[in-house]
């Protein structure tokens, strides 16, 4: 037999014998150990907060005034531009003052004409008292001459008071700023027939301070109130300084600090709310304009209470199990725990936790996904993240 077919037989019998169970056996290779997953954990920040409410309001000017003449007659000049500041006491238009000084003068001319009649009365009632005893003048004489004395003094005092109207309405040609404000486009031009209280010629709002009108909740009227009874907030009514924060619509967060000057005395029923308002400055420098109009759209921040140490962590570490919130910590040996908590407000891009973490832990910030309670982990100590939209 050749070697080849000798070959060929020892294959046909090794071969049955590996597949044959505990033939030609192989050890599997070790499985290696997984490690740990690595987290990111930080320490609670613990700082003073003071609670709030945020609402949305509406500028409001002070003062707002519609400008309208106080006599008839034909305009002649318009004396201000357009949508500038006013002081109280600019001239703004002009009526045609030439009828008004006209009467004006026939009103003086009246006192005068009485005047003289008075002279000339009180001289007949001088000389029929000193002819009456002799005989030279009669009773009646003196009488009459009392009585036109008397006639003079009343249409002197009638005739001054027509002076008075006639030089106030003569006055009232030149309308005048009442407020100090910001002025808006003059509605009727020159030449145009004006009438009296009726004709509207421009608008003026005062600028410097500005309102802010915003509706608070029942709830948060509620809670407010509480802590007013027990001295934990400061009372409006009893004109304490209760502070308000407003942004505008292109404005991160709220730059603007003002205080609650005026809160309604009831609860709209159909919206469950108050009206509250409060007071900004809105100074206005050279090349500098005022930062509030009237009737802007603007976030209010309306705070409560007085500040109180928190606990506040960021709120990518916050997540939630079946409606609940919760945070995972990991203990002393590195094991991961589930902590039911209770939130609060946010402040400068933390979230306060009102109740189930304790200072000192550390609290899982990031790598949520890989985590459930009970593992264990390598935890990495770093500062608290802050959120990127702060408020």
């Amino acid at each position: 037999m050749k070697t080849q077919d000798h070959f060929l037989i020892l294959s046909v019998l090794v071969v049955p014998l590996c597949l044959a169970p505990g033939g030609c056996k192989r050890e599997p290779p070790a499985i290696a150990a997984t490690p740990p997953p690595v987290v990111m954990v930080s320490l609670p920040v613990e700082q003073e907060v003071r609670d709030y409410y945020d609402y949305t309001g509406r500028t409001a000017a002070v003062d707002s005034v519609e400008v309208r003449a106080r006599v008839s007659g034909y305009l002649v000049k318009v004396t201000f531009t357009e949508g500038v500041l006013v002081q109280k006491g600019d001239l703004l238009f002009q009526i045609d003052p030439r009828p008004f000084q006209a009467v004006l003068d026939e009103a003086k001319g009246q006192v005068a004409q009485w005047e003289a009649k008075l002279a000339r009365a009180e001289a007949d009632v001088a000389r029929d008292e000193r002819l009456l005893p002799k005989g030279a003048a009669s009773q009646k004489d003196l009488d009459q001459a009392v009585a036109d004395r008397g006639e003079a003094r009343a249409a002197i005092q009638s005739a001054r008071a027509a002076v008075d109207r006639a030089a106030l309405d003569l006055e009232f040609t030149r309308v005048t700023s009442p407020i100090n404000g910001r002025i808006s486009r003059y509605l009727i031009t020159e030449g145009n027939l004006v009438t009296a209280d009726t004709t509207l010629l421009t608008t003026i709002v005062s600028t410097n301070p500005m309102y802010v009108y915003f509706d608070v909740d029942e709830r948060a009227v509620l809670q407010v109130r509480q802590l007013i009874r027990e001295g934990k907030a400061p009372n409006p009514r009893a004109n304490e300084d209760v502070p308000v924060l407003l942004g505008l619509a292109n404005e991160t967060g709220f730059p603007h600090q003002g205080t609650v000057n005026f809160v309604d005395n009831q609860v709209n029923p159909q919206t469950g709310t108050v009206r509250v308002r409060g007071v900004f400055a809105n100074p206005n420098e050279p090349n500098k304009p005022e930062v509030l109009l009237p009737g802007n759209f603007a976030r209010v921040r309306f705070l409560i209470g007085q500040s109180h140490r928190a606990l506040l962590v960021t709120e990518r570490a916050i997540d939630t199990d079946q409606g609940q919130k919760i945070v995972y910590v990991v203990n002393d040996k590195n094991e991961v725990l589930s902590r039911p908590i209770r939130v609060g407000a946010l402040h400068d891009g933390l979230r306060v936790i009102e109740g189930g973490v304790q200072p000192g832990e550390r609290v899982i910030v990031n790598g949520l996904l890989q985590v459930r309670p009970g593992i264990t982990v390598e935890p990495k100590l770093v500062d608290m993240p802050v959120s990127v939209a702060r408020q």
